[in-house]
């Protein structure tokens, strides 16, 4: 091939409206000689490139960027102990869809950069409580990149102090006897746990993300948990997140129901049922009968990009692949989605 040489110290090009066309190509193809000063654009990492004399090296820049929705749900709360309060769901936030969670309106899409591994996280269920002296536990926090979701709280159990529902991304129930108080939900997130209006052995349901957990309004059966929200960010309808746990009732009483969503049913002659994995649900109450409150749900993170391929650390399990490494989205029209089912606290997704 013929090199033209240009002695000019100067070029002008201010009369030409199109660009100037560098050398390019994928890593594989850069030359096997280069010299200091040369320039290319790489194809595969869409970034400028110059030879400095020992490496290649990018030209300083800003990476490129893409739009990415998510659906980050925490684990949802334990369910209480002896006529104990369904475990809150929780905590949901979400760009994608309509969305009235907690008072909340749809948040705004992240600009991420191409190439940057961001944090993800998804959290897991409470624990039920299984004597008097425990509480439901609070679900583990839900993340991805600068987005926190918070663990559904704990459901009360029916002991001296213990009665009053955990604070949480929902608030989870009061245990029976009109003892304590409801846990609250965090804004944007979740809605209260149910209350007791009197002295009755029923238990109140958790809160879910889009409704108050129900009170036992003086009756010896549970309250029904809170319902949760449908956000159809993996296509299709019917897809409902963060429902609450029902409250335990009184032994020949009818449990409280849990809530759309994942929400464990309450016990009465048994313990409550555990949330719906990957659903932030919460966890049924324990009936009278003094057996155990269920486990709260695992939470889950949901993105959607134009993206088709992502890099996950070994710790995620992401559309059914578990330990890591790069994975195709699921196509659903022009955009890409990733449901993740596991990822640790230092697991990260890199587009």
């Amino acid at each position: 091939m013929a090199i033209t040489k240009i002695t000019t110290d100067v070029i002008d090009m201010s009369g030409n409206a199109g660009g100037l066309t560098w050398a390019k190509g994928t890593t594989a193809e850069q030359p096997g000689s280069p010299t200091a000063g040369d320039l290319r654009e790489n194809t595969e990492t869409s970034r400028t490139e110059v030879y400095n004399g020992t490496e290649w090296r990018n030209l300083k820049e800003a990476p490129p960027s893409l739009t990415v929705d998510f659906l980050v749900v925490a684990g949802g709360g334990g369910g209480g102990y002896s006529a104990g309060g369904g475990g809150g769901a929780g905590g949901l936030r979400t760009s994608y869809g309509s969305s009235s969670g907690g008072g909340n309106t749809n948040e705004s899409s992240l600009s991420l950069s191409i190439g940057t591994a961001y944090d993800v996280e998804v959290g897991s269920g409470g624990a039920g409580a299984t004597s008097y002296s425990l509480r439901g536990s609070n679900g583990g926090d839900s993340t991805f990149s600068n987005i926190t979701s918070i663990g559904g709280g704990g459901g009360g159990t029916r002991a001296g102090g213990l009665y009053s529902g955990l604070n949480g991304g929902s608030g989870g129930g009061e245990a029976g006897d009109n003892s304590g108080s409801k846990g609250l939900g965090t804004a944007n997130q979740g809605y209260d746990g149910g209350e007791n209006t009197a002295a009755a052995t029923g238990a109140a349901g958790g809160g879910g993300a889009d409704s108050p957990g129900v009170n036992n309004g003086g009756s010896n059966s549970g309250g029904a948990g809170g319902s949760g929200l449908e956000v159809n960010i993996i296509g299709g309808t019917g897809n409902y997140y963060a429902g609450g746990g029902g409250g335990g009732g009184q032994n020949g009483y009818s449990p409280g129901a849990g809530g759309s969503g994942g929400g464990g049913t309450g016990g009465t002659s048994g313990g409550g049922q555990n949330g719906t994995p990957n659903t932030g649900g919460g966890a049924g109450g324990d009936g009278n009968l003094n057996n155990s409150g269920g486990t709260g749900g695992s939470g889950i993170v949901i993105l959607r990009t134009s993206v088709s391929q992502a890099t996950f650390s070994s710790g995620v399990t992401c559309n059914g692949t578990a330990g890591g490494g790069t994975i195709s989205g699921v196509a659903d029209g022009s955009d890409y989605v990733y449901s993740i089912t596991v990822a640790g606290a230092t697991d990260t997704v890199t587009f």
